[in-house]
Order: structure tokens, then C-alpha cells, then sequence
């Protein structure tokens, strides 16, 4: 049975070549692993690429806060996969502090990375993109070009200690507006997930320089509506939903994966866990 624009349910992303950046860990490593198994051809970009690539996954080096760094690792990508139609924009940098804390230097790294990052590698990837759109086109078939950004919860929501961080996120979630805007009409989407705290390496290095990281790990926890934090995989599979063609009409759409954080407002627990 075919799904939405004939699309079959289950092969969608057969034949759909992706790029990840910050493919070798966390969110990012989940993302292309997903894609992989979903019948997607991968390449990783990561400043630190594996030195031991997975099996359908390609690893490329990529400094997103570098123009030319990000060029040629999406022509490396490019000539590796044969083209692409599905640009994933992971790679990002934390911050923590007030706006009392944060100097200037730390304000340009996390804007660089975190949004003017995304720019570089959308930039750089819309010829490719255009072109797999006007090739479905062509064949009557549904546009595979999808480009999907690692927001967050800070981006709409504040969090202590994180200025810089949050600025950044809200940022980019306001560039995955406009970048939807501006490429609706040439069969570009471009969307973006809002994870809540995720169970990823750099959560977990700020629980080890906590004074006390397990009581740091609960209270990160007990954030959440749901009382867990959100695993890397589920933020892959929402990805995923937003990357394939089977959400042909899904474009400037901000999607939480956080537990309810955001929308939720539980009373708190009674005593002995019961709500």
C-alpha cells in the first residue's frame, strides 16, 4: 500500500542520500544510525569523524564554524552518495552561564556554531537540494529535499545558566522559519526538533562537574513531565518523521521531544512518588 504522494510506508528513505553533522555522537551518531536502518545512504560530518566508520555510514570531516570546511565536506558527501536530497544540522556547542557570566568570545562561538553553522551547511547544500527536488519533479514523485535542525527547549523556554545557549537555539529556531519561507515554493522543507534535556556526552560531562551528579541527574529528571530524559534514538525517530517524504506537508514546523517540559504543568509529586 502506498502512503501519502504514493510513497510507501517503511521505504521511504530508500534511495534518499542524508548528511549529518555531528554524526559521531549523541543525537547526531542516533540520527544517522536511524536514517541507515531506514534504507537512507549516510555520510557523518563531525569535526572528530570516527575512525571506524559503521557500516553505511560515511565519515567526513566538517568545522561547521568554518565556510570552507563545511564546502568541501558537503562536496566529499556529495561525490560519496552520488547527490542529496536530506541535510540533518546537529552539530552544536553548550554554554553555560547568566548574561552576567558570558563574555564576548563565548557569545561568537555559540552563534557561530549553533546558528551561523546551520547557515553554512544549508548554504552550501541547496544546489544539491534544488537539484533532487527538480529531479522528483520531474519523474511526477514527491520532493525527498528536507532540511531538518537540532533546536531545543531553551529556544522557547528559559532555563537558568544557559544565556548564550538559549539566544542561540531561539535563533535558530527563527532561521528554521525563514529558510522554510524561503524555499517552500522550490520543494525545499525545512524543519527542526526542540529536544529537552537528552541523555547525550555533553549532558552527561555536566553531571560529572556537578557537586553532587546524582542528585543533579534527578532534578534534570523531575524537570521533565515525564520524569526521564529524552533518549538520543526518540529525537532520531522524530527526525526521521520530519525528514521523510511521507511529511511532504510538514515545513516550518518546530517539534517538541522533551517529555512535555514545555507545554505540561504537572503538580508536584507527593510524597512516596505517587502524582
Amino acid at each position: 500500500m502506498s502512503g501519502a504522494g504514493g510513497v510507501d510506508p517503511g521505504r521511504e528513505f530508500a534511495g534518499v542520500r542524508a548528511v549529518v553533522t555531528g554524526g559521531a555522537s549523541g543525537i547526531g551518531r542516533a540520527t544517522a544510525r536511524a536514517l541507515r536502518e531506514r534504507g537512507a545512504a549516510v555520510a557523518s560530518l563531525d569535526v572528530r569523524p570516527l575512525e571506524q566508520a559503521e557500516e553505511g555510514v560515511a565519515e567526513v570531516a566538517c568545522d561547521v564554524g568554518d565556510d570552507a570546511s563545511v564546502r568541501a565536506a558537503v562536496a566529499r558527501a556529495v561525490d560519496l552518495l552520488g547527490g542529496l536530497d536530506v541535510v540533518v544540522s546537529n552539530a552544536g556547542v553548550g554554554s553555560v552561564g547568566t548574561v552576567e557570566d558570558v563574555d564576548d568570545e563565548e557569545w561568537h562561538r555559540v552563534l557561530d556554531v549553533n546558528v551561523v553553522g546551520t547557515a553554512r551547511l544549508v548554504r552550501a547544500a541547496l544546489p544539491h537540494l534544488r537539484a533532487s527536488a527538480a529531479a522528483a519533479a520531474a519523474a511526477g514523485a514527491p520532493s525527498p529535499a528536507a532540511v531538518v535542525c537540532t533546536g531545543s527547549i531553551g529556544g522557547w523556554t528559559g532555563l537558568v545558566q544557559r544565556a548564550a545557549y538559549n539566544a542561540s537555539k531561539g535563533a535558530l529556531h527563527a532561521l528554521v522559519l525563514a529558510m522554510a519561507a524561503d524555499l517552500a515554493r522550490e520543494g525545499v522543507r525545512v524543519n527542526a526538533v526542540a529536544p529537552g534535556t537528552a541523555d547525550t556526552p555533553w549532558v552527561r560531562r555536566l553531571l560529572a562537574a556537578a557537586d553532587d551528579p546524582d542528585a543533579a541527574l534527578e532534578a534534570l529528571r523531575a524537570r521533565q513531565p515525564t520524569g526521564r530524559l529524552v533518549g538520543a534514538e526518540q529525537v532520531a525517530h522524530a527526525v526521521c518523521h520530519l525528514a521523510s517524504p511521507l511529511a511532504g506537508a510538514t515545513t516550518g514546523s518546530v517539534l517538541q521531544v522533551d517529555g512535555g517540559a514545555h507545554s505540561l504543568v504537572l503538580p508536584p509529586s507527593a510524597p512516596g512518588g505517587a502524582r
